[in-house]
C-alpha cells in the first residue's frame, strides 16, 4: 500500500518546492508543508517535524491531534530514524520495539530524517497512519525528495 500515487507525489513535490521558494522561515515552511502532506495523504492522522536540539528531538510544526513534545534519540520511530540517520517504514507500529503510542489510532508510521545543507542532522519528518502497512517504498522515495526541498 502506498499513501498516494506517483503522479500525485510528483505534483506535491513541485507544490512543496512552490511553498518553500523565496522563504527562509523554517517554521513557516514545515508548518506549510505539514499542512500539504497531511491534506493530501490518504489515511495520514499525523504529518508534522521534530528538530534536533539539546540531544533530543522536540515537536514541531504539524498536522493532527496533539503529539509528544520531547523524544529521545533511539527511542521510538522517530528516535530510530533520527540515531540511524535513515527512513523508517513501520507496517505496524504495534510491532516495533520501543514504539512511543502519541495516538492510539495510529497503526504505522514512515518517519524520515531532514538533514542541515552541512549534512548534519536537522530533524524528522513523521507521518502517521490509521491503517496499518500505509506507507511503503514509493512514500520513502518522495517523502525524502519533498524533505530535501527545506533549506537548513
Amino acid at each position: 500500500m502506498t499513501a498516494t500515487t506517483e503522479d500525485n507525489y510528483q505534483l506535491l513535490l513541485k507544490q512543496a518546492q512552490a511553498l518553500v521558494e523565496g522563504e527562509n522561515d523554517w517554521i513557516a515552511n514545515t508548518a506549510n508543508i505539514s499542512a500539504l502532506l497531511f491534506n493530501s495523504l490518504n489515511n495520514v492522522n499525523f504529518a508534522g517535524v521534530y528538530r534536533y536540539e539539546n540531544q533530543e528531538l522536540i515537536l514541531g510544526p504539524f498536522q493532527g491531534k496533539p503529539a509528544c513534545v520531547h523524544i529521545q534519540i533511539g527511542k521510538g520511530v522517530c528516535g530510530t530514524a533520527a540515531k540511524e540517520k535513515q527512513t523508517q517504514i513501520v507496517q505496524n507500529v504495534h510491532e516495533f520495539a520501543g514504539h512511543i503510542a502519541c495516538d492510539s489510532e495510529s497503526n504505522s508510521e514512515i518517519v524520515i530524517p531532514i538533514f542541515k545543507t552541512d549534512g548534519n542532522l536537522w530533524g524528522v519528518f513523521d507521518f502517521d497512519s490509521t491503517k496499518l502497512a500505509n506507507f511503503d517504498e514509493l512514500d520513502q522515495k518522495y517523502l525524502e525528495e519533498i524533505s530535501k526541498v527545506f533549506k537548513f
